[in-house]
């Protein structure tokens, strides 16, 4: 799939530097946009992860905006299938994130790793495992 028809997913960010710094160490590659007002990672799968400042969305959507979560607290997740999650979340720690639950079988059928970045997304990392009950 080309990224221009991939999905994109656009985290809102308090500070863009901050948070494309992170997401480079957690991702292990830099982004493949990196502009004042948005920077963009080609995800494993073709999907784009945007960062965009809070400050450009609501100068692009105005005033009709509902208010943005407290600082902090969680307002969207990434889940994203890897073949090394532990490496993935250990990078996300490293690079500042909390963890919210260490690697481990769910019941879905995956083993994943939670974590919270500092702008309150939360990140999976995730494998499938051949067998769960």
């Amino acid at each position: 799939m080309e990224a221009e028809q991939a999905a994109h997913f656009i985290f809102y960010v308090a500070d863009q530097p901050r948070a494309t710094a992170f997401y480079t160490a957690t991702l292990g590659f830099a982004p493949r946009l990196d502009v004042p007002g948005m920077t963009e990672f080609l995800l494993p799968g073709g999907a784009i992860l945007g960062l965009m400042p809070e400050a450009g969305i609501r100068r692009l959507l105005g005033e009709g905006l509902p208010p943005l979560a407290a600082p902090g607290t969680s307002r969207a997740e990434i889940y994203l299938l890897v073949d090394d999650p532990e490496a993935f979340h250990a990078r996300a720690l490293k690079a500042g994130a909390r963890e919210l639950s260490p690697l481990l079988p769910r019941n879905w059928g995956h083993q994943a790793a939670y974590s919270l970045d500092a702008d309150g997304h939360v990140l999976a990392f995730a494998r499938r495992i051949a067998s769960h009950d």
